[in-house]
């Protein structure tokens, strides 16, 4: 698969860093891109196959990650809409599912669970495979997986959500995941 388009936002010394990649098999117009001078988040406004989406890619700090990130959907809460996808490094496993060690939530986590829900948006993997166990970063020095890694998608777009998969990486410490969406479906 080739890349038709790369956008992306880095930070200094190579501490943070977003992208967003276009496959050249997309019929893909942009029409607006906005993303912060630290690399922790790059919004791209843009058609595809004539229909407009909203694509942000948020990468949270190790620490710290849920206020922040609630901080983050709090101050571009204006930018989302029923055709927004949000994907990125959290740092932060969401449920208790999201990890091998099934530790509890922090009130943090729930904190940002609600701002997530106010915003009428949902975890994909977690809707569509609501049992499943899978994870994206594996900690060597805990010697535990979770799944830090989240595409999020407005609710009332459940029906477009196609598949949502984990794939392995060669290259980094995350594993990629892959959207397939189900374009004009209502």
């Amino acid at each position: 698969m080739g890349w038709e388009k790369i956008f992306h936002a880095k930070g200094q010394d190579r501490k943070a860093g977003a992208a967003i990649l276009i496959s050249d098999k997309t019929d893909f117009k942009m029409k607006a891109i906005k993303k912060d001078n630290k690399g922790h988040y790059l919004i791209a406004k843009e058609s595809i196959q004539e229909e407009d989406i909203t694509i942000i890619n948020i990468y949270a700090p190790n620490t710290g990650a849920p206020r922040y990130l609630q901080q983050i959907l709090t101050d571009i809460k204006g930018e989302i809409d029923g055709n927004t996808i949000i994907v990125g490094d959290f740092n932060t496993p969401l449920t208790t599912m999201d990890r091998s060690s099934r530790h509890k939530i922090n009130k943090a986590t729930e904190i940002l669970k609600v701002t997530i829900e106010k915003l009428d948006l949902i975890d994909i993997f977690s809707t569509l495979h609501p049992k499943k166990s899978e994870y994206t970063f594996l900690s060597s020095v805990h010697g535990t997986f979770s799944r830090i890694d989240h595409i999020l998608g407005h609710k009332a777009n459940l029906n477009k959500f196609k598949n949502i998969e984990i794939i392995s990486s060669n290259f980094s410490d995350h594993s990629g995941m892959k959207l397939e969406i189900n374009q004009k479906k209502r």
